[in-house]
């Protein structure tokens, strides 16, 4: 069994999973002792400027200073962080490498953040996603929808294609939606924007004959919970759980009209998703109603494994 560290830094929210990992089967067990997010928004601004803010380094390095402590408690040997769209577009990411091999490197000397490419990005999200899926209801296509890229691969027990596409919450927020609530006009250039994007990727990824949709990430665990109407952001009941295209559709449209207090009062929305869900939400749209008419699907499956767990597979041994 091996004890090892997963950190997944996007442009939204930094993650850390603390999992023990057995192969049985020729497949991982996985047991986790930690699992945690938080939301440093180090992608504020990044469309715009082409670099990271000051702050935003801070909120990142406050975060990583947080997960490097529980690392070091549970004794972890094996560390291996990913960055990805935001540090992939940063003039100043040298900065930000720098700042994670200096926290890092004092609980595992050398430990250093990683940029992956957008299809590495979706090959380990895949990977985590489908562990636990039924191979007969293959073959998957799993989209993992970030703040700033989202990421589509069809596979089985393989990754067949893959792609990344530079949309995601707080890219599409930034770029289209300032208003509060967004204008009718901001919604139709961000619809413009998500199906120009989706189009792209499903140019790129057949997903015609497909059996299954999964869905990782924040936006989708969050409009999970809000279909199924449930009280406060619950984990073990949206993991796994499968969401009718009416309900979600229906969850989507409430959120793009709401204004960010109206959001912030629902008991499943993360304080960090407020500004951001409604751009999450009109990707969502696009994508179900691509996917729907080309694999013939009606329901979005939901998994709380995602990138972190393929990224701890990918050091278990």
């Amino acid at each position: 069994m091996s004890r090892v560290g997963a950190i997944d830094c996007g442009t939204n929210s930094i993650r850390l999973l603390i999992a023990d990992l057995a192969l049985e089967g020729g497949r991982w067990r996985s047991t986790d002792v930690v699992r945690e997010m938080r939301i440093v928004r180090l992608g504020e601004g990044v469309d715009a400027t082409g670099r990271f803010a000051a702050a935003a380094l801070d909120r990142t390095r406050a975060a990583l200073i947080e997960y490097a402590e529980l690392l070091a408690a549970h004794e972890v040997s094996r560390i291996r962080m990913v960055a990805t769209s935001a540090t992939r577009d940063a003039a100043n990411r040298e900065e930000f490498f720098a700042m994670t091999a200096e926290v890092l490197g004092a609980v595992v000397p050398g430990a250093v953040a990683e940029v992956i490419t957008g299809e590495q990005e979706a090959a380990l999200s895949f990977r985590g996603a489908v562990a636990e899926l039924d191979s007969a209801d293959g073959p998957f296509v799993v989209v993992d929808l970030g703040g700033g890229s989202t990421e589509l691969v069809r596979g089985g027990a393989d990754v067949d294609a893959a792609t990344s596409v530079n949309i995601g919450c707080v890219r599409l927020t930034e770029r289209c939606l300032q208003s509060d609530p967004p204008t009718a006009g901001e919604v139709s250039a961000a619809r413009a924007v998500a199906a120009e994007r989706i189009a792209a990727a499903l140019a790129a990824v057949p997903v015609d004959g497909a059996r299954s949709w999964v869905g990782v990430a924040g936006t989708f665990t969050t409009l999970a919970a809000l279909a199924m109407r449930l009280p406060e952001y619950d984990a073990e009941v949206i993991h796994l759980s499968r969401v009718g295209f009416p309900e979600l559709l229906a969850v989507c449209e409430e959120l793009i009209g709401m204004t960010r207090a109206q959001r912030a009062a629902l008991g499943p929305m993360h304080a960090g998703r407020v500004d951001v869900i409604g751009g999450g939400a009109i990707v969502v749209q696009e994508l179900a109603r691509e996917l729907g008419a080309r694999m013939g699907i009606d329901t979005l499956v939901v998994s709380e494994h995602d990138i972190l767990d393929g990224i701890a597979q990918s050091i278990a041994g």
